[in-house]
């Protein structure tokens, strides 16, 4: 089915002092009549006097790549958060890509004002976030300004270089008291380590496996930080358990015999599909041997986060800093594994890849809690921000989501947007897909707590019904009313086009 008429591809990249700039009218004269102050710069405006006045928690943010709530089963320790914390049900990402997610993630805004749409240039990458002065505001920047002691630790965007004997490092971002970046460290082992622009190399012993390293680098920074009397911020972004998903050596045996799950979409293919994934045979024999082999070695790669978790807590309650510690867990994107008959995979706007655990724990926030609000990853740069006592930008296109720690709020966000450039033509990008695997055109979606609605750029459309239908197998947007499509547009469109906390809030408040 076609689509209403819609613009183009991505326009020309802006500073990022002009697209955050682009802010409504009406939503500057809100924001000024709720008392916030709004300047023409995006810097974080400094805390109230009541703010400064309020104990501020530490934040450790742990943050994966391309891990599936279907994983968490095999966690422990996350298992353990849930029970302790409140998990966000209807959590999305922006775009089902590292680049595009990550940098919504340190900035709370949509790809269309960080202008980060792939991995790489032109359109993405480290190169793009780092050149558009994205850098110098993101949460990391407002809580090290407000006094927090900082680290990061592990992955951060596609392109970034720690520095090599071949290879430029490129320069530490602002805002990290201690910086540990990692380059291309997807295998495990072989890396290059960054330790505040001094780069070293890791090799292949078995002490040299990524997350262990950044297991040990997260206990030791907060026996330090713990120490410091200042509150802390600690993100530890690891590349596990992307592909190729190497498992730590004392996990590289477990769960034997372990596949996929085979739910009804796996190897079905939606009604009505788009032309990108229209007449995809069904999964050979092979190929699904291939997707359970797969599965196991992803189960197996989580088992070291687990541990990284759980050396992330010992070393709270060595400190005494256990109680007044909010902790985050999360991932980048999600992964599909033989559904839609896909090989493995990402980059849709189906729920297995922009659907992504969220978990929260903390002193106030509700134990055993689960929230079913539309929560996206832009909400996290606010919430960190208000968790330490500042007032989030109204620049910013996401919003705190630190009320619905304490309890449900009447009248929340209930649509979520993603924007996907593509097809990926980069064949050294990381996320490639392999020839049975997703690489859809170019698309917007609005993903409500009811519906998912995709636009392509080809012009095909999908509506899924996700309470009828949630595993997204029926493609209705032939059979609903033309009032109804238009409608899903015109909101679709106002929230593409959003900017600012205030307008996108609006968008993001369907009928």
């Amino acid at each position: 089915m076609k689509k209403p008429a819609t613009g183009g591809g991505p326009s020309k990249p802006r500073s990022p002092r002009r697209v955050r700039a682009v802010v409504p009218m009406l939503a500057w004269l809100l924001v000024a009549a709720s008392g916030c102050g709004v300047s023409g710069a995006p810097e974080q405006p400094p805390p109230t006097a009541a703010a400064q006045e309020t104990h501020r928690p530490n934040i450790v943010f742990v943050l994966t790549d391309d891990l599936t709530a279907d994983l968490v089963r095999h966690m422990p320790h996350v298992l353990a958060m849930e029970r302790h914390g409140t998990t966000f049900t209807n959590y999305t990402v922006t775009d089902s890509q590292c680049c595009p997610s990550r940098s919504s993630i340190f900035s709370g805004n949509y790809p269309h004002d960080t202008r980060v749409f792939t991995n790489s240039p032109p359109w993405g990458g480290y190169g793009v976030f780092h050149a558009r002065g994205e850098e110098q505001a993101t949460f990391a920047t407002a809580l090290h300004d407000a006094g927090y002691r900082t680290a990061f630790l592990g992955k951060y965007l596609n392109g970034y270089q720690p520095g090599s004997p071949s290879r430029r490092a490129s320069p530490t971002p602002p805002g990290w008291d201690e910086w540990d970046g990692v380059g291309y460290g997807y295998s495990e082992y072989d890396y290059h380590l960054s330790h505040d622009g001094i780069s070293t190399f890791y090799g292949h012993d078995p002490g040299d496996y990524l997350t262990t390293v950044l297991r040990h680098r997260a206990s030791g920074f907060i026996t330090s930080a713990a120490s410091s009397g200042h509150p802390f911020l600690l993100e530890v972004a690891t590349f596990t358990p992307h592909t190729p998903s190497v498992p730590a050596p004392r996990d590289a045996a477990a769960f034997p015999g372990l596949q996929a799950p085979r739910t009804v979409a796996f190897n079905a293919l939606p009604s009505n599909p788009p032309p990108w994934l229209a007449g995809r045979p069904p999964l050979t024999s092979t190929e699904i041997r291939d997707i359970d082999r797969r599965y196991r070695r992803r189960a197996q790669d989580v088992l070291s986060i687990d541990r990284l978790l759980g050396g992330i807590e010992r070393a709270l309650a060595a400190t005494g800093a256990a109680d007044d510690t909010v902790v985050v867990f999360s991932s980048d994107n999600g992964y599909h594994l033989g559904e839609y008959r896909l090989q493995a995979g990402k980059m849709t706007a189906f729920d297995t890849d922009i659907l992504v655990p969220l978990v929260v724990t903390g002193p106030g926030v509700r134990a055993g809690a689960s929230n079913a609000d539309a929560v996206q990853n832009i909400d996290l740069a606010p919430t960190f921000e208000e968790l330490a006592g500042l007032r989030p930008s109204p620049l910013m296109d996401g919003v705190s989501v630190v009320d619905l720690l304490h309890g449900p709020v009447p009248g929340w966000n209930n649509a979520a947007l993603v924007e996907h450039h593509g097809p990926d033509t980069d064949v050294n990008d990381p996320d490639y897909p392999g020839p049975r695997g997703a690489n859809p055109p170019s698309y917007t979606a609005l993903r409500t707590t009811r519906y998912t609605y995709v636009e392509y750029a080809d012009g095909a459309v999908e509506l899924y019904d996700l309470r009828r239908d949630p595993l997204e197998l029926d493609n209705i947007a032939d059979r609903v009313a033309p009032q109804r499509l238009a409608r899903l547009h015109g909101e679709l469109v106002d929230l593409r086009d959003c900017h600012g906390a205030v307008a996108c809030s609006a968008a993001r408040n369907v009928r």
